[in-house]
């Protein structure tokens, strides 16, 4: 079997922005919102209403009573799971990016803050981190003011009274319509993060790659390595032989002793 470049590749962390994990938590995350939503929509529906009367007639002294017209335990039931499940997407979001940015490379750490890039990146991050926590903060108040309602009529709620305190319509769904919008704010902020630091990390092997590149060429040139082989057969003459073969045939000026013939 082949060995490819991906597989020369080091595994990522589960605490990298990029991994299987962060997409699947993002995922996660927006499922969630889009859960807190439809049940906001049903407490929305099923939310208590209340119904006037006049008991005294129509008597000076005549009392008005209200009366509502359910116990309001499914919207209450309904607020209440938007409520925890909108308070884990947050907490399980932002825990993890949190790891995540701690335990991340030293290069987006390390990242020059007056460069362009990360400016722009800062500002953005800066957006939706102040806004997820906003639209958090605003639907989770609605739901809270939502629950304090609900629970005040779960016992004796047909018996007639003089003061009954009711749900605004659209409370609910503009709870449910902060949720949603906090969840896509949360992705946002984790992709903004993702950015960061695959930018980070082109910039720091862009970095390395320079570095190596003057390192090699500011090196001394290295000299050309000699190899000695052998020949088979080969059969070596010595050089002395050969030098005497070649002056007992040309003459030289050293030579006194040579006879012309």
């Amino acid at each position: 079997m082949a060995v490819t470049h991906a597989d020369l590749e080091p595994s990522r962390s589960k605490t990298d922005l990029s991994s299987k994990t962060g997409a699947f938590l993002m995922v996660l995350t927006i499922l969630l919102g889009l859960f807190c939503f439809i049940l906001c929509l049903i407490a929305e529906a099923t939310r208590s209403e209340v119904t006037w009367m006049n008991t005294g007639g129509k008597e000076k002294d005549a009392k008005s009573e209200c009366v509502y017209n359910g116990n309001g335990k499914v919207p209450l039931l309904c607020a209440a799971s938007a409520f925890v499940g909108l308070a884990i997407a947050m907490v399980m979001q932002h825990t993890y990016m949190l790891i995540a940015v701690s335990k991340s490379s030293p290069s987006l750490l390390n990242w020059d803050p007056d460069s362009p890039s990360a400016k722009s990146i800062t500002w953005q991050a800066g957006f939706f981190f102040i806004t997820t926590w906003i639209c958090f903060a605003v639907a989770e108040i609605l739901l809270l003011a939502g629950l304090s309602v609900e629970s005040g009529h779960l016992k004796n709620w047909s018996k007639p009274r003089t003061c009954c305190y009711s749900i605004r319509e659209g409370l609910f769904s503009a709870a449910g319509v902060f949720a949603l919008t906090t969840v896509f704010l949360a992705a946002g902020l984790y992709l903004t993060a993702l950015r960061a630091q695959r930018i980070a990390e082109e910039l720091a092997s862009v970095r390395r790659e320079v570095l190596e590149a003057s390192a090699f060429y500011a090196s001394p040139p290295r000299s050309p390595q000699r190899h000695i082989t052998t020949v088979a057969r080969e059969n070596p003459t010595t050089t002395e032989r050969q030098n005497e073969h070649l002056l007992s045939v040309f003459p030289t000026p050293f030579n006194k002793s040579y006879n012309f013939v």
